[in-house]
């Protein structure tokens, strides 16, 4: 029952950090766009503002609690034996992933239009897939999307969702295509299609 309770918590974290970074990114983006013969983009582009993200949370909470907050998550760690900084640990990631995802989008954002999509909504999916697995990063999520787009009329099983399960259970993407049916040399090719096709989407 503990272990599920801290399980749900975790789950809530990651969540609660996911949608701040995203808040945040999104009102740096408006601002951006403010005035100024540049377009509006500021020296540091379109990714979250210095101290963003779960630490900068973490030390505001100490300063306006006077160190009790510290205080509070030194006992919860104690008290679950880590696994609440495994939960914060989890939720950093998570939230630098979908930094880094932002960052790509505002360089390259022809990557939504080669699955068939845009930033927005590209961009919402990863962070979906980002709470069952913060150690995700982007080019492994557009690549399980374009892999399921090609491969699915011709192997049903084949989906986004299968390979990025295969992912979160540490396989690489040749050894989970192997695992739903295509042999080494199928996998390698359809790897190779997928990232020549993502690639020009970067251009």
């Amino acid at each position: 029952m503990g272990n599920k309770i801290i399980t749900t918590a975790s789950a809530i974290v990651v969540t609660i950090i996911l949608f701040i970074a995203m808040t945040m990114s999104v009102a740096a983006q408006g601002k951006g766009r403010g005035g100024g013969g540049g377009g509006g983009r500021g020296a540091s582009g379109m990714g979250q503002p210095t101290g963003v993200g779960v630490d900068r949370g973490i030390g505001r909470s100490s300063d306006a609690s006077g160190g009790r907050a510290d205080t509070g998550r030194g006992n919860a760690s104690v008290n679950s034996n880590g696994r609440s900084d495994a939960g914060l640990n989890r939720a950093r990631i998570a939230s630098e992933n979908l930094s880094n995802a932002n960052r790509e989008l505002s360089k390259h954002p022809g990557v939504a239009s080669i699955v068939h999509t845009n930033a927005n909504a590209l961009r919402s999916q990863y962070q979906t897939a980002l709470l069952k697995n913060p150690n995700l990063t982007f080019g492994q999520f557009v690549a399980a999307t374009r892999l399921g787009q090609n491969l699915g009329r011709k192997h049903p099983n084949i989906t986004r969702d299968a390979i990025l399960a295969g992912l979160a259970n540490g396989k690489s993407i040749g050894q989970t295509l192997q695992g739903l049916g295509l042999s080494s040399h199928e996998a390698k090719d359809a790897k190779k299609q997928a990232e020549k096709e993502i690639e020009q989407g970067r251009r």
